[in-house]
Order: C-alpha cells, then sequence, then structure tokens
C-alpha cells in the first residue's frame, strides 16, 4: 500500500485471501477433531468460541484490506452464524470501527488529480477551498471539508485511485472465501450471499448512483423534525466523486458519554429512520454503522452514506411488515405461528429441520428478542447481550445443532446487517426506548405510540 492506495493486484490480494482461507479452515479442522472428547457443553462453548475466533480473524485481516475486501469483512460481521455469541459480535464490530477509524488515507497530490481529472479542471478552479486533510476514510474513499465559489461549506467525498481493479479482484476472490463460511454454517446459503455481496459492493463504486440514492432518501424525509438528510451538489458530483453540504454534529463517541435523555433521543430517531425507510418506501439502507449519524445541536440527527442499499421485495408494506408477523409470533408465544412465518420469509430453509423443534425455535426466537417482550422502556447496553449468550447456551446441545440448519434468504441480507448494527449502536449508546411500542409501529400496524413517534406521524401527514 503506497499512501494508503489499496493494491489492485489481483494475485496479492488472492493470495492473502487464500492464506486467510487456509489457516482458519485449519482452525476449523483441528477444533472439530478435539470436539470428539469434549462433553456435549463443552463441545458447545468451544465451538460458539471457534466459530467467533474464525469469524473474527476474517473480518479483522479483511479489515485491514481497503476495496471490497474491507466491506466483504463489515458484511460478513453482521451475518447471524450457529453458536456466535452476541458478547464476541460486539467485539467483532468494535474491531472493525477500530480498523474503520485507523484507515490511512491516501495522499492528497493523488487525491487532487482524481478530482481534477474528473471536473476537467484544477480544483482550485471549481472550489473556493478544500481541507488536503482526510476529515473521514472508509473502504473505498475518503472525505474533504471544502467550501464552494458559492459560499457553501461541502463534504467532499472522493474515490480512491485504483480502487475499481481492487473491488473488482475481491469481488472475484469471493469464490476462494465462501467455501469457509459454508464450514462455519452449513445452512447459510453462502451461493445468495456472494451473490449479493457483488451486486451491492458493485453498486457502491458508482457514485453517481449513490447521489440518485440520496436525493431519493432526502425527497422522502424532506422538513422532517427528526431527520435530516444533506443536500447533494448534483453539478459537482460525478461518477468518483460525491459532493454534499456539509453538517456536523456530535459524533458516537462523544455521544456515549451524553445525558441519557439526548442518548435515548438520537436512538429512537435512527432506529425509526431506518426502519420507516425499509417498510414505508421498500429500500433497504444497509450502513448505518455509528459512523454515518451524528447528533445536531437543533434536536435532529444528520444521516450519511446511501451507497450500500436494497430495493426489497413488495416495496411498501412488503417485507418488513411480513417480518413483524415474526415478532408477533414470539410476542404472543405462538411456536406455530412463528415457524410459519420463518419458513415462509425463507430463514428455515424447507423447515424440515424445525418441524419437531418448535418448542426450541420459540425458546431461541424469545431470548434474541428479550428487548421487545420485556417490561418497557428497556435499556440496552453489553450485559443485555451477555445475558442473552448464557440463556441461550442454556438450551443444550439440541438447540446447537438448529442453528446450524438456519438459512438467509439473500434479499434479508442487507435488512439483517440493517437490523444488528442499529441493536449494537443503541447497546453501545445504553439506550431505552419502547422497543415494543416501535416494533408495533413500523413493523406491525404503523400507529404511533411515541412522542416522537407522534410527531412523526403529524409531519407524515402534512407532508404527504
Amino acid at each position: 500500500m503506497s499512501g494508503g492506495t489499496p493494491t489492485s493486484s489481483r494475485l496479492r490480494r488472492t493470495s492473502r485471501l487464500g492464506g486467510l482461507v487456509a489457516v482458519q479452515g485449519g482452525r476449523i479442522a483441528g477444533g472439530r477433531a478435539l470436539d470428539r472428547v469434549r462433553s456435549d457443553e463443552g463441545r458447545d462453548r468451544a465451538q460458539a468460541a471457534r466459530t467467533a475466533e474464525v469469524v473474527e480473524q476474517i473480518v479483522v485481516q479483511l479489515g485491514r484490506m481497503k476495496g471490497a475486501a474491507m466491506k466483504i469483512g463489515q458484511v460478513i460481521s453482521t451475518v447471524e452464524l450457529p453458536g456466535m455469541e452476541p458478547e464476541a459480535g460486539e467485539r467483532i464490530q468494535r474491531r472493525l470501527a477500530e480498523l474503520r477509524d485507523a484507515a490511512p488515507t491516501v495522499q492528497w497530490s493523488r487525491m487532487e488529480k482524481l478530482m481534477a481529472s474528473e471536473w476537467g479542471q484544477p480544483v482550485s478552479a471549481v472550489l473556493a477551498d478544500i481541507e488536503p486533510q482526510a476529515m473521514a476514510a472508509a473502504s473505498i474513499g475518503q472525505v474533504h471539508r471544502a467550501t464552494t465559489r458559492d459560499g457553501v461549506d461541502v463534504a467532499v467525498k472522493v474515490q480512491y485511485p485504483g480502487i475499481a481493479e481492487a473491488v473488482e479482484a475481491d469481488l472475484r476472490n469471493l469464490r476462494v472465501l465462501m467455501p469457509l463460511l459454508g464450514r462455519v454454517a452449513p445452512g447459510l446459503d453462502t451461493k445468495a450471499l456472494g451473490d449479493e455481496l457483488r451486486e451491492r459492493i458493485s453498486e457502491e463504486l458508482d457514485y453517481e448512483l449513490e447521489s440518485a440514492n440520496q436525493r431519493r432518501v432526502r425527497r422522502w424525509w424532506r422538513n422532517h423534525p427528526h431527520v435530516l438528510v444533506p443536500r447533494v451538489d448534483t453539478t459537482l458530483s460525478t461518477r468518483r466523486v460525491l459532493v454534499s453540504e456539509l453538517h456536523e454534529g456530535m459524533r458516537f463517541d462523544d455521544l456515549k458519554t451524553a445525558g441519557n435523555a439526548r442518548r435515548d433521543r438520537v436512538a429512537e430517531i435512527v432506529h425509526r429512520f431506518y426502519y420507516a425507510t425499509a417498510a414505508d418506501h421498500g429500500l433497504v439502507l444497509g450502513d448505518p454503522h455509528p459512523g454515518n449519524w451524528q447528533s445536531l445541536e437543533d434536536g435532529r440527527v444528520v444521516m450519511f452514506d446511501f451507497g450500500m442499499v436494497r430495493d426489497l421485495p413488495g416495496g411498501p408494506d412488503g417485507y418488513v411488515r411480513r417480518e413483524g408477523a415474526l415478532l408477533q409470533a414470539v410476542y404472543d408465544q405462538d411456536p406455530r405461528a412463528l415457524f410459519t412465518v420463518m419458513r415462509d420469509l425463507g430463514y428455515l430453509g424447507d423447515g424440515s429441520a424445525f418441524t419437531d423443534r418448535l418448542d426450541l425455535l420459540l425458546a431461541h426466537m424469545t431470548i434474541a428478542a428479550a428487548s421487545l417482550i420485556e417490561d418497557q422502556p428497556f435499556r440496552l447496553g453489553p450485559e443485555v447481550q451477555r445475558e442473552m449468550t448464557e440463556a441461550m447456551f442454556a438450551l443444550g446441545p439440541e438447540w446447537r445443532q438448529m442453528l446450524r440448519a438456519f438459512s438467509l434468504p439473500r434479499e434479508a441480507i442487507l435488512l439483517r446487517r440493517m437490523t444488528d448494527l442499529l441493536y449494537a449502536g443503541c447497546c453501545q449508546l445504553h439506550a431505552a426506548a419502547d422497543w415494543w411500542a416501535l416494533a408495533q409501529e413500523l413493523q406491525i400496524d404503523g400507529e404511533p405510540r411515541t412522542a416522537l413517534a407522534c410527531e412523526h406521524a403529524d409531519w407524515h401527514r402534512r407532508r404527504w
């Protein structure tokens, strides 16, 4: 890597992924040999720990590579794998956040040259001012503060030179990585996962497409009392440069030390923004990690990054509302309804592995949805994830076997990523809300049940 630029050599990137697969594949094989002499409980815990170690090594090593490799690692880190402890998932998310925040930036001269090429003239002729030091760096580009000739403060997201070639190499190399995930999660449709990753990540390379996504979402949320989506400068944005109004607020690390009221408000707003966009408009925004939203002093939350998105089947009142039936079945403690909904959504394959385990399936989902069905409002936190882990292991070895049969439908991959990242962020914030009221509003019947929900509903009536 030179000046932070990802190497585009397919041979070198293939070699790194091949070495990763060989080492972690050996770890799985060796661990399974030792499992034969362990007790049932010891085997379950060893397998869970091994899954966490393998996944952590995969996502961390991919996270050190810019391009699609880093993004692939980020998505894999949120795929629910058999026996993966919530606490381990939280640790992996922290490691990824550290890698993302520590990502080296590309030399300014190279980024300036790329912008000049995109605009057909020197940067100084297009912008009144731009800071050479990047304000943020991510998997395929970095962001600079700037001011337009009209005096508007903007954020300029610039794609790394050579990133398209690196992404192409990484996406071709997915075929090397998918079999390893299949060994960890036999029920997982790794072909569907690979196909979805290729399509979604390829789209992220096109900033004109991201610009269209951002403008579409901004129209939906225009003049909202809680949400701000920055305006795109379409005159300056190109396929490799995206220019938006600059809005800066309290970042996540600072927000974690703010008072309960502010943290709880932000958590509910962010939760509603992502779920309502998916439920009301049929669009999943697949990258809601805490670096992509900030708390403004006027009480609103500003949202960033609209590159990884997916249109859900059925559009509004489609897939997200169907998943609401799943939550209702858990709340009603109805194992037959839960099985039917999960099978029809594609989470249970043909369902044959679960027909004799409906009570166990309900027990698993009840623990997973504890924050929804406990007394409300319910305050999240890392300790909640630890308690969830212990409760699931108490279900015994049959639970472990059942988990291996779970699947993940292609259309739900980004939705699950969205859900898991939102949950992890709210846990880190130690946020409290009436989560069941939010689930009813956003996924079941649409009726507002909280103060912010009523404000949202009033805006919606006036807006639409």
